[in-house]
């Protein structure tokens, strides 16, 4: 308890000293006057003398308090010192955002250039929905982006179906319904291409959504298949032997014909969330960074191209809301 204590009993000390005041060296550090002076009462037990001379009108130091001031002084001083340096680790430390696999590479660049022009340091992390949420509530990740029911989030993305060529029977900007997807009458399913969905739409909910409306639409389970790698998903695409589950930026990246798809509730939900290790001036982050996560993930409520690029600096687009994990 001493070792605690003993900043307070020597900032007691030094302000008593500079001030020649009890009562002024109390306003000073914003303590009441019996509390200083049991302050100084105790450090005078352990040092084994008096500090200042009582007897008189004002008070002054004893020749004991002279000598031990400036080395009093130095402690604070160094503890000044280490506080500042503990405040500037914890600006100048790394934030990690947490966000899908498919996220737009100049986006997220956009962000970390953000960071650097703030001084903070933003680093980015592709990881699978259910690893993002699990890090985020161990502190490992600063933010991330959730995976939500679309018709309650915060940003939504609009996902399709990308092929090589455009899907016969879509103009491309008319929705496609999975009904359409069936195979005609007689050709069999060896000539209808395969459905791939990659691991950020394989998380719970929506899963289970997609799952129910290929069974509505009667096509058979063997059209879905569920892939780990995004980057084989995109070559199987080009070559013409699948279409892909993926959003309209993701599509246009990789030179793939893209139809939206009719049924808005198997599109994507987000939310940014925060982690409730990150301090309030860290939170400030949020509001410059969350329109770039936004851009990143193709959020058609999300900050555009243009707005972001002329938003790099101190200007980015403000957030709408926030989520805090706990």
């Amino acid at each position: 308890m001493w070792l605690v204590d003993l900043l307070a009993h020597l900032e007691a000390y030094v302000a008593v000293a500079e001030e020649a005041s009890f009562s002024r060296a109390a306003d000073r550090l914003y303590v009441a006057q019996p509390v200083l002076s049991r302050r100084i009462k105790t450090l005078e037990q352990r040092l084994g003398g008096e500090l200042f001379d009582r007897s008189r009108r004002q008070i002054t130091s004893t020749d004991f308090g002279v000598r031990l001031l400036p080395y009093a002084k130095d402690v604070l001083s160094r503890v000044d010192r280490m506080r500042a340096v503990a405040a500037a680790a914890r600006t100048s430390a790394p934030q990690t955002l947490g966000v899908p696999p498919d996220s737009d590479p100049t986006s997220l660049a956009r962000a970390i250039r953000a960071g650097t022009q703030r001084g903070v340091t933003i680093r980015v992390q592709e990881l699978p929905a259910e690893q993002r949420a699990s890090l985020l509530r161990d502190g490992s990740l600063a933010f991330a982006l959730l995976r939500v029911p679309p018709e309650t989030a915060t940003h939504q993305v609009p996902l399709g179906l990308a092929s090589a060529a455009a899907m016969s029977g879509s103009s491309g900007a008319r929705p496609v319904h999975l009904e359409s997807l069936r195979p005609r009458r007689g050709a069999g399913n060896a000539s209808a291409p395969a459905i791939l969905i990659t691991a950020e739409d394989q998380v719970g909910f929506a899963a289970e959504r997609f799952d129910k409306a290929i069974a509505r639409a009667g096509l058979p389970p063997a059209r879905v298949r569920r892939v780990a790698s995004t980057g084989t998903a995109v070559a199987e695409t080009l070559a013409g032997h699948a279409v892909l589950l993926c959003t309209k930026p993701f599509a246009r990246r990789h030179d793939l014909a893209w139809t939206p798809l009719a049924d808005a509730a198997l599109h994507r939900g987000y939310e940014f969330a925060v982690s409730s290790r990150v301090s309030n001036r860290e939170d400030s982050v949020l509001d410059w960074l969350e329109p770039f996560a936004a851009d990143a993930i193709g959020a058609v409520d999300g900050a555009s191209d243009e707005s972001v690029a002329a938003g790099g600096g101190a200007n980015a687009p403000s957030a709408r809301t926030r989520s805090t994990a706990n």
